[in-house]
């Protein structure tokens, strides 16, 4: 699997949503459970600020060729396997580009 290895910048979030099934009962009382064995995946929102076309057009193109699944360490210096469904280019100025991404975790690909 594909190696994602540019440095992104500072400001890097990470959300958490876990996968679980709830059931509500009368009175107030409920019931849930985690859904799998890996109900808490990461979501890491990631920037790139004002990079020069080339490095940044070679971040779309990774993005591009492996948005299905990549190997990436997370800022806290976690190592997993991503995938990336969403991205954004943005032109601040005629030199450079800035790209935003959603990695998102994925397990058994």
């Amino acid at each position: 699997m594909a190696t994602f290895n540019w440095t992104h910048d500072y400001g890097a979030a990470m959300q958490q949503e876990p996968k679980t099934l709830r059931t509500d009962f009368g009175d107030g009382y409920t019931q849930e459970t985690r859904v799998g064995i890996n109900p808490a995946p990461r979501t890491w929102s990631v920037t790139f600020e004002n990079r020069k076309y080339d490095e940044a057009d070679a971040i779309v193109a990774f993005i591009r060729a492996n948005h299905i699944g990549f190997d990436w360490t997370d800022p806290d210096g976690l190592p997993g396997r991503w995938t990336c469904r969403s991205w954004r280019s943005s032109h601040p100025n005629a030199l450079v580009k800035t790209i935003s991404a959603s990695f998102e975790e994925i397990f058994g690909r």
